[in-house]
């Protein structure tokens, strides 16, 4: 009994996080109906979908950066073509369902694990994904809140008049970062483990790699805004980190209401609702379902094939 659950195990689990990604998708449309769906998505063109979807993949590519350098932190060659399944099928679950270290952790077992990757090193790899996510969201908020401080406030009626401060306080925690690298060589001991923290060099790289991964999501629904929505890119660029900063730290499963409600407060006054929201769901649906969809099919396809 304990073989046949074991070796079905890994199919339930697939079948376990599609089911809970697709419930969370659902939980945002809900309130509509289908026509009044179709009808929102009506200012997107073909060419602007099209555009957004080669987007959306390069951004999905640049994510497997995170899994590449963890690799090239612990010191451990491994095949590319793996790390690319891995940590793409493990994205496009984790930025769905949200419980990334869940959903994340358990495909990077599974699949790092039959690489022949130890779970110590396993650990190490998902605990610098981690830090390098939040490196990088400091990094990106700290120069949006400088570089364009009053828009927000403004739009949504904060009662502080620039995101200045905010923005000073996030640098300061990556520059205390970065001064950690480089004077505390000292190992932090976990159990029998000695963890260091990465040099000053792979620290810079992984924000870099953070940058163009926000920067191409954010080139995604920029793409998919309507035609009146009249803001240079680098303008709605901070109004997307601020509230998918939002989204992330709100808990919720993908962002999922969060990130719209704070979009569609931001929206400049001459957009309408229904128009910001048919992008909104054509950004769900290309930057979340279509990933998500294409991980679920290359995932059963290695299931079945290891069987």
């Amino acid at each position: 009994m304990y073989k046949k659950i074991r070796r079905f195990a890994p199919i339930i689990l697939s079948l376990s996080l599609f089911i809970l990604a697709v419930w969370a998708i659902s939980q945002e449309f809900k309130h509509y109906t289908f026509a009044q769906l179709l009808a929102s998505l009506d200012h997107i063109t073909t060419s602007r979908q099209l555009e957004a979807i080669f987007w959306m993949a390069l951004g999905y590519l640049s994510m497997t950066g995170y899994d590449r350098l963890g690799f090239y932190y612990i010191k451990h060659p491994l095949a590319l073509g793996t790390i690319i399944r891995t940590a793409f099928i493990s994205y496009a679950l984790g930025n769905t369902i949200g419980l990334t270290l869940f959903s994340g952790t358990a495909i990077r077992y599974r699949f790092y694990t039959t690489a022949g990757v130890g779970v110590v090193d396993i650990a190490k790899v998902i605990t610098f994904t981690h830090l390098s996510f939040w490196l990088g969201m400091l990094g990106i908020g700290g120069l949006s809140f400088l570089l364009d401080p009053q828009r927000i406030p403004q739009l949504l009626k904060l009662p502080f008049l620039t995101t200045k401060p905010l923005g000073v306080i996030f640098l300061l925690l990556v520059t205390g970062y970065f001064f950690l690298t480089l004077t505390y060589k000292k190992p932090i001991k976990i159990g029998k483990e000695n963890i260091y923290l990465p040099s000053w060099t792979l620290s810079l790289a992984l924000i870099l790699v953070t940058f163009i991964d926000w920067i191409l999501a954010a080139r995604v629904l920029y793409l998919l805004l309507p035609g009146s929505y009249n803001t240079s890119f680098l303008g709605f660029f901070g109004l997307y980190v601020f509230a998918m900063t939002a989204g992330v730290l709100s808990n919720v499963p993908g962002g999922i209401g969060v990130f719209e409600f704070i979009m569609l407060r931001l929206r400049p006054e001459y957009v309408s609702n229904a128009e910001l929201f048919g992008s909104l769901i054509a950004y769900r649906a290309i930057y979340y379902f279509l990933p998500l969809i294409v991980a679920f099919v290359w995932l059963l396809g290695y299931e079945a094939r290891r069987k």
